[in-house]
């Protein structure tokens, strides 16, 4: 493996899209003085969050939604901010008590509210978290005229607590959601109960493994995680808590892309075919820079401040954190340059990053297996991914025709001599009769899948005899050279298979150099020597091509064809077809 060296965070910044600004490196060295000026831009982000409040909450609330918490805690902050333009402003009263009477008048019998799921204790618990931020806030402005709002507060709160005390969760990180939730409720109304509930869930152990993935391996329920732990170490007063905090936010930094996405290949949620954004873990990597004088945290933080859309997802809510927390507000540490020139195999999840500047890859091959398509499980088959400043390849699959078995899933990567290798083999048999001892006169057998996965029936697959065994085997070997990357596949086994190869880049870029497939708005076979993709001032190279058939469709398998399902997503998709058995070397960079 490479070493890792630290170059000027600068060069992270460099080739990110137009829509990115650069923050400038000088401001950095002036942290007090930036964070001053910060905490101005804040207050006006919360400014025009209110004015819009206003508008908005002009008419009736129609829907019980979690952002209901945040806007009631964005008024609050308005209120009791002396720099507000808002501060202590009488019209923001009625607006604030229409939010939580609302609230009131949706909540169950045993505490909850009905949305994202019925009666839900975790998502009560994540309306809880702003709610909760605006009752801290509210504690500071003694005013009769407030009466109402903080008594129906403290009504909602409490009822609520009771249904996170005794209530239960559905995945890992909602453990973590309810905790956070009731530390927030005793910090304002303490009560040994919500305590002895805390440590009830904490008794069961916050999984993290060596590398900084928690159970999900989600970006975005890692995040959650994150926060509901600071929560917890600063209420508590826990600064065990941390600790886990500090190695997820370590690893995520090298999940990081130049423009503020974050890769998700290896998540085992929702997250792992979708874009997620870096957007919501500043809050984290300042809390953190700040309580560890963590400089390379607060260059992470500074760079998500100028990540597109951070004003309107981020800094919109941010006065109320620095109200209810005051170390958000204290100014972060002089940032230090993390490097921008690395490469990492994280092996728990069998996952690569390559950082070259504003060049990156990334290679994944461990699904989980058995391959069962459920949520949390991790069935990506995007096994590499590359992007060179503007111009990305969002995703690379494989597939073949064999038995219906769809996308190649690496079982694992290994990694020698310079290369990373992914490889899968697969043995779909044919079934002999069943022996005797296991014949049923009914011909009732048990319910079991095939012995290749492929297909579910009442034959007792695991006690028949197999017969006329086909294999399919294929290496897709990765190396990085000379500023690119070269592919070495190989699928060999079974004579005959179809093989498709599938790019996919991101829309709105321009390619040359290919065949456009009849009947399709963004198809493309490569089928001379290279193909280019432009987006912006950036080209991605590629090739040399391969056209032996035309299947491009089907590709996903009988897993998904079975109940109509498909894996293609938007983009500018280029193939390359061949026929086992094959080898095919190919250029990209």
């Amino acid at each position: 493996m490479k070493d890792i060296t630290r170059q000027t965070f600068l060069h992270q910044l460099t080739g990110l899209s137009a829509a990115v600004a650069v923050y400038p490196l000088i401001a950095w060295k002036t942290d007090e003085q930036a964070d001053d000026g910060f905490y101005q831009k804040v207050i006006q982000a919360n400014t025009k969050e209110v004015d819009k409040l206003r508008q908005t909450f002009a008419t009736d609330i129609a829907d019980i939604r979690r952002r209901l918490g945040f806007d009631l805690a964005n008024l609050s902050a308005a209120f009791c901010e002396p720099g507000s333009p808002y501060y202590r402003k009488a019209e923001l009263i009625p607006v604030m008590e229409k939010i939580i009477r609302f609230l009131v008048t949706k909540q169950q019998a045993d505490g909850t509210l009905d949305f994202g799921n019925l009666a839900s204790p975790p998502d009560t618990a994540f309306i809880l978290e702003p709610l909760c931020t605006t009752a801290t806030i509210l504690k500071t402005a003694d005013l009769p005229s407030l009466t109402d709002v903080k008594t129906l507060l403290k009504q909602f709160i409490l009822k609520a607590g009771e249904a996170l005390r005794t209530g239960g969760v559905h995945t890992p990180n909602h453990r973590w959601v309810i905790s956070a939730a009731l530390a927030k409720i005793n910090a304002l109304f303490p009560n040994p109960g919500y305590v002895r509930r805390i440590d009830e869930w904490l008794s069961e152990g916050i999984f993290i493994d060596k590398e900084g993935h928690y159970l999900e391996r989600s970006m975005i329920y890692s995040e959650v995680i994150d926060r509901c732990l600071i929560t917890m170490a600063h209420l508590l007063k826990r600064p065990k808590l941390l600790e886990p905090v500090r190695r997820n936010l370590q690893m995520t930094y090298f999940y990081l892309e130049p423009n503020g996405d974050l890769v998700t290949n290896d998540s085992r949620r929702q997250d792992q075919f979708m874009t997620v954004n870096c957007l919501p873990y500043y809050h984290d990597y300042r809390f953190m820079a700040i309580q560890d004088a963590n400089p390379e945290f607060a260059a992470i933080a500074r760079y998500i401040e100028t990540v597109k859309g951070f004003d309107e997802r981020i800094n919109n809510d941010l006065l109320a954190y620095f109200l209810e927390t005051p170390l958000y507000k204290q100014p972060l540490p002089t940032p230090k340059a993390p490097p921008v020139n690395f490469e990492k195999f994280f092996r728990e999840t069998n996952l690569v990053r390559i950082r070259r500047n504003d060049t990156t890859t990334t290679l994944f091959g461990g699904v989980d297996f058995p391959f069962i398509v459920a949520s949390g499980r991790s069935t990506s088959p995007n096994f590499f991914a590359f992007r060179k400043g503007e111009a990305i390849l969002n995703y690379m699959r494989l597939s073949t025709s064999f038995f219906s078995t769809g996308y190649f899933h690496s079982q694992g990567i290994t990694y020698a001599q310079g290369e990373y290798v992914l490889h899968q083999k697969i043995d779909a048999p044919y079934y002999q009769p069943l022996p005797d001892k296991y014949k049923l006169a009914s011909g009732n057998y048990a319910h079991t899948p095939s012995t290749d996965g492929r297909f579910w029936n009442k034959m007792d697959f695991g006690h028949r005899p197999q017969s006329n065994i086909k294999t399919i085997e294929t290496r897709i070997g990765v190396r990085e050279k000379d500023g690119a990357n070269e592919l070495r596949f190989s699928v060999k086994g079974a004579a005959g298979v179809q093989v498709t190869i599938e790019l996919c880049f991101n829309v709105g870029g321009q390619v040359s150099g290919l065949k456009k497939i009849d009947g399709t708005a963004d198809s493309y076979f490569l089928n001379g020597e290279s193909g280019r993709y432009t987006f912006g001032k950036d080209t991605i190279q590629f090739g040399p091509g391969l056209f032996k058939h035309t299947k491009i469709t089907g590709l996903e398998g009988e897993v998904y064809s079975s109940h109509f399902g498909s894996l293609k997503t938007d983009g500018i998709h280029v193939y390359l077809t061949a026929v086992t058995p094959f080898e095919h070397t190919f250029r990209i960079g």
